[in-house]
């Protein structure tokens, strides 16, 4: 795909995405009557700005399309004194700060739900049914078949995990199908354990399991659509977790993460197929963004939901002093690990 189409796609996207997140925290604040003094979309140099003489809100358009933030006081309004003001976010409640501080990650998970219903009302519905063993996809040294597989088999639970859609059968074999795993199929309405080594393949100098069977289509109902947009989203949400997991334990290396320029290149592959793959790839985006957003660390909005937690258990804030200072250092380790990452990215595509 065209370079400059590409960019501009993940620049629409980027700019959807952080906007909704931003307006989760913007409109649950309004709710509770919070003062906000800016709302923006962007950081770094300011393109575009608006003063609501109603509310006294600047809204604005920054540079750099990879960020943006509601401005609660918080972020230093030189002329403002907001210790005695009772609509600042600082001197509300701990349960309103709670919810505020958890929309933005809340809305872009409901979000990422909203386009992952787009993506399988559009899509082909993937059963767990074996429908057969194509050559195109057998393995020339492993196949399914010869651990007791058959055609018309409904897969029901791959190393212990239950599933319900194609998808995530495909991610169980593809994450833990390096190893023989335990396979639970319904057959002839009775259920029937297999011990099955599945065909693998590198990727990325990752090994992974791979599926080298056919699946039979789901007739796509009401009932049907709202199971695989829900088991899809579920599925997408333990890919997060794990991914994370997997980065940690180091079996995955620090290759394996992108960041924005990574990721405008996965999206350009992915709109190269068509609306549908590229409307997938932004669900899971933004589902990637909202869980990421509530990992508790220093900087995050998890990092501050911590803070509140423990002011609710220890019914007294912490030093705003000290929360300031830890959330300074985490945002500089975290622009640093941005840096390092994109230079990756960069690098890679050479």
């Amino acid at each position: 795909m065209n370079t400059v189409l590409t960019v501009l796609i993940a620049v629409l996207v980027f700019g959807f995405l952080i906007f909704i997140h931003e307006l989760g925290h913007f409109l649950t604040a309004r709710a509770f009557g919070v003062r906000v003094y800016e709302f923006s979309i962007g950081m770094g140099p300011k393109l575009l700005w608006f003063d609501s003489k109603k509310s006294g809100i600047r809204y604005q358009l920054c540079m750099f399309p990879f960020g943006g933030y509601v401005n609660f006081g918080e972020e230093g309004k030189d002329d403002a004194d907001f210790s005695e003001d009772p609509k600042a976010l600082s001197n509300q409640k701990p349960y309103k700060r709670f919810i505020i501080m958890a929309a933005g990650g809340v809305v872009n998970l409901l979000a990422g739900f909203i386009l992952m219903f787009a993506v399988v009302v559009s899509s082909q519905l993937g059963s767990t049914v074996v429908a057969g063993f194509p050559e195109e996809i057998r393995h020339e040294e492993v196949c399914t078949a010869d651990y007791g597989l058959q055609s018309g088999d409904k897969v029901v639970s791959v190393g212990g995990k239950r599933v319900h859609t194609s998808m995530e059968l495909d991610y169980e074999i593809l994450r833990n199908g390096i190893t023989p795993l335990e396979v639970v199929v319904l057959r002839g309405g009775e259920y029937v354990t297999l011990e099955i080594t599945f065909p693998t393949e590198t990727t990325s100098g990752q090994i992974t399991g791979t599926r080298d069977f056919s699946l039979y289509e789901e007739p796509k109902t009401f009932s049907s659509v709202m199971s695989h947009t829900f088991y899809r989203s579920i599925c997408t949400v333990r890919m997060v977790w794990e991914s994370l997991y997997d980065l940690i334990t180091g079996r995955f290396g620090i290759e394996a993460v992108s960041g924005p320029v990574g990721i405008t290149t996965t999206m350009g592959e992915a709109a190269s197929y068509g609306f549908v793959p590229l409307l997938h790839m932004v669900a899971i985006i933004s589902i990637n963004l909202g869980i990421v957003n509530l990992f508790p660390l220093p900087a995050l909005d998890g990092g501050r939901l911590v803070f509140v937690i423990i002011e609710m258990i220890r019914r007294k804030p912490i030093s705003r002093e000290l929360e300031a200072k830890i959330h300074g250092i985490g945002m500089l380790l975290l622009l640093l690990l941005t840096v390092f990452i994109m230079f990756k990215d960069i690098r890679a595509l050479f």
